[in-house]
């Protein structure tokens, strides 16, 4: 059986027998061991320990050992919010932001999703998977080990199958845990545009059944958003996809206050996702709730909006992730360095908080925390180990630098 024992780590991150999801003051724990060994076989993670515990132990060392001294091993991120299949960028539509333009001043001159939505539905399925598997390849290179990917720009029957197709072949292709999101309510299209009802039809008798007879997705989600999808609109779509055993994951408040928080909640969502506009009766829903808050600082960046309140959520009691929002129109980027980077920066998170809402409870917000997001015995050999630092901190504190030196993504190292 193939062993690797990694030696002499500077700090071991992440570090849990147990790995329940983190709220509120338990974001703050970030167990680690200084002087570190590591163990892993084949694809999972056999042992771990300070290393006087391994000159003890008399195990027998593996032919292939690894000295990192100097060096932080912890488990790769999970981004658990993106929408990584897409036909093209818009760049020219950051001009027009830079410009004065507004997201729906765009959005209204049939840029935005739209804009996205024709240039998807003119590319092949092949020509998707490819500009879908070169970005997924350099987000491995950046340390993301888990990814959540939507469909939403098809806003046809055949264009968000075919996406949906592109995720499943990703899946089947990458060692990276992946899960899919079904986005087909992700605006209206042109010819729906005053035909709300009859869009939901076509997503209800027409999509839903292909997906779920092919199982094309985990989730399903909603932009509930002022002048995209109401609460009750959510609220029925989301209830058809249920049927399909497909689990909610909601776009809530990142403009308005739109009540797509307390729709998640009320639909047991998994999470509901931005949150950058938030008052006292959602952010109390959300406090009560198993639902994670799952917050996307690069897309508030972007966009050059308020930042989502993360230290009133964290206070509140709430579950928190991070997750990149990678998209061609308000997030173009699918680093999470620079999300867990812009976390501690402009939301004023502990570096040991942005770690655990990138790592343990952005796989919760996955589904995939017993198999990954911390350093557990039996959890798969998901690392990253970074070049030499001089401690944690210097991870969000540097964020100009990438310190990453290697990816390992189920025992085997990312190319």
């Amino acid at each position: 059986m193939a062993a690797t024992l990694f030696t002499n780590i500077k700090q071991l991150v992440n570090v849990r027998e147990q790995w329940p999801v983190l709220r509120g003051k338990e974001l703050a724990n970030l167990p680690c061991i200084d002087n570190a060994f590591l163990l892993i076989e084949e694809d999972t993670i056999v042992a771990y320990g300070a290393m006087n515990e391994l000159a003890k132990s008399n195990r027998a060392l593996p032919t292939e050992t690894i000295d990192a001294t100097g060096k932080i091993i912890m488990p790769t991120w999970c981004d658990s919010h993106t929408h990584l299949v897409f036909a093209a960028s818009r760049e020219n539509e950051f001009i027009d932001k830079l410009k004065g333009l507004s997201y729906a001043e765009i959005a209204a001159r049939g840029g935005g999703i739209l804009n996205s939505a024709r240039k998807l539905n003119e590319a092949s399925e092949d020509e998707l998977f490819n500009l879908a598997w070169g970005r997924l390849q350099e987000l491995t290179q950046l340390g993301t080990g888990a990814i959540e990917i939507k469909s939403g720009y098809g806003l046809t029957v055949a264009g968000e199958l075919k996406m949906l197709r592109v995720i499943k072949k990703l899946r089947e292709r990458s060692a990276v845990t992946i899960k899919a999101t079904f986005l087909g309510a992700h605006t209206y299209p042109v010819e729906y545009k005053e035909n709300h009802q009859g869009y939901i039809d076509l997503i209800i008798n027409d999509m839903l059944p292909v997906i779920g007879r092919e199982q094309l997705a985990d989730y399903i989600d909603v932009f509930c958003e002022t002048g995209f999808f109401s609460p009750e609109e959510t609220a029925l779509i989301c209830k058809a996809g249920m049927q399909y055993g497909l689990k909610p994951k909601i776009h809530a408040n990142q403009l308005n206050l739109s009540g797509g928080v307390q729709t998640g909640v009320a639909l047991g969502a998994v999470s509901v996702d931005h949150l950058e506009t938030m008052d006292d009766a959602a952010i109390k829903a959300l406090a009560g709730a198993e639902t994670i808050g799952t917050l996307l600082p690069t897309a508030a960046f972007f966009l050059r909006m308020p930042f989502q309140p993360a230290r009133t959520l964290i206070d509140a009691g709430c579950a928190i992730a991070l997750a990149s929002d990678f998209n061609p129109g308000s997030s173009p980027s699918g680093n999470m360095n620079l999300v867990v980077n812009m976390s501690c920066i402009q939301m004023k998170m502990l570096p040991e908080e942005a770690l655990n809402a990138a790592t343990l409870n952005g796989a919760w917000a996955m589904e995939c925390a017993d198999k990954l997001g911390s350093i557990s015995v039996g959890k798969k050999a998901n690392l990253i180990i970074t070049k030499p630092v001089p401690s944690l901190a210097y991870i969000p504190y540097s964020f100009g630098s990438n310190l990453i030196e290697q990816v390992m993504i189920e025992g085997q190292w990312a190319v």
